[in-house]
């Protein structure tokens, strides 16, 4: 069974991980996650697949981009202040 993980709590996943950690490794080892976003759930290990760096050196690495292929509705509304997913 596939783990759920709020989006304003990945943090804490990215943190079981050993750093540094290569992309496509993270990807794998995340492959059974769910990320529940404002809109909607995307696979976190699919994710991490399209983010464009190779290796990653720390959690706050890894969660900086996921944010960047993340579309903004993802995680609510513009300047929403709460991070809430």
């Amino acid at each position: 069974m596939a783990q759920r993980v709020k989006y304003n709590r990945v943090e804490t996943v990215f943190r079981e991980l050993s750093y540094p950690i290569p992309r496509d490794d993270a990807a794998v080892e995340l492959e059974d996650t769910i990320l529940v976003l404002a809109e909607g759930e995307r696979n976190l290990g699919e994710l991490i697949a399209e983010t464009d760096q190779s290796e990653y050196e720390s959690a706050r690495d890894l969660e900086a981009e996921i944010n960047n292929v993340l579309p903004r509705e993802a995680v609510g509304e513009p300047y929403q202040s709460e991070g809430e997913g």
